[in-house]
């Protein structure tokens, strides 16, 4: 309940219509000869079904970390995983089948592992790419999932999140779906406040502006929120303040990649630091 009241974000009412929870063992549909437990496999190759409703199985097949540069947590020695978390979306004028597994977290590391595969379902599913998005202990598709920046192309979107008694931390990606490949457009890292004096919320906002090719702009904006509880604390209440952050993605045909204009968003991670 407490997380609820932190992330909003992750609790159900909150959740995308156009994601979904199938069983592993459930018909993929229009191809019900194909689970998507079959389509785990493709990822944890000796997937097989437990005693107690979860699927375990040992490491994934190698993959890139979405943010390449940066060095994301390693897969668990075992994996359990009770069901899918799936998207259907288009990329390149292709329908596609976007698949999210959150393998849990090694021993050794930090940060969860979580996987996101694309598919094509059109005949024999097959496996088109596969990353690791996973940037904390705790990986999801963020509301609203996926973003239609083009008549054939949707932008998707992923968080990963940790909490403690009276903070919350998440990272949230924009990820680019491009000749049946993920690319990262960009990282933005949020953090939530629940103390005796205050609440602070920061949530996120997606907007599209049409017009633009390939590609349209993507606008992202940060409502950084903080409310006074009205209870008696030792530390002081700060006053009711609301401001928004935005920045703004536009595709560079020279670069062959989004682009921000702003680093707002890097100034924001850094100053929420100084919270932890």
């Amino acid at each position: 309940m407490f997380a609820c009241l932190l992330l909003p974000c992750l609790c159900a009412a909150a959740l995308a219509q156009a994601v979904s929870f199938p069983e592993l063992n459930s018909a993929v549909p229009g191809n019900q000869d194909v689970t998507y437990f079959d389509l785990a496999k493709m990822i944890v190759p000796d997937l097989k079904p437990g005693n107690d409703g979860f699927y375990t199985g040992g490491a994934p097949i190698e993959m890139r970390d979405i943010l390449e540069g940066n060095n994301g947590g390693s897969p668990p020695e075992t994996v359990n995983l009770p069901n899918a978390t799936v998207l259907a979306i288009k990329a390149g004028g292709k329908d596609r089948l976007a698949m999210l597994l959150d393998l849990g977290q090694s021993q050794d590391s930090a940060e969860g592992f979580a996987v996101l595969a694309l598919y094509d379902l059109t005949a024999k599913p097959k496996l088109l790419d596969a990353v690791n998005v996973g940037t904390d202990q705790s990986t999801y598709f963020r509301d609203p999932g996926k973003l239609p920046i083009s008549a054939g192309d949707d932008a998707l979107i992923t968080m990963s999140t940790h909490f403690n008694s009276n903070q919350g931390y998440v990272g949230t990606i924009l990820i680019l779906v491009r000749n049946d490949r993920f690319e990262a457009i960009d990282q933005i890292n949020t953090f939530d406040e629940n103390v005796c004096a205050y609440k602070r919320t920061q949530d996120l906002s997606f907007r599209t502006h049409g017009g633009e090719k390939p590609y349209a702009a993507i606008k992202v904006t940060v409502t950084d929120a903080t409310k006074p509880s009205g209870e008696n604390c030792e530390e002081p209440a700060p006053k009711a303040a609301s401001h928004d952050i935005s920045v703004t993605y536009r595709w560079d045909k020279a670069k062959s990649r989004y682009v921000r204009n702003s680093d707002a968003f890097e100034k924001l991670s850094a100053e929420n630091a100084k919270h932890f």
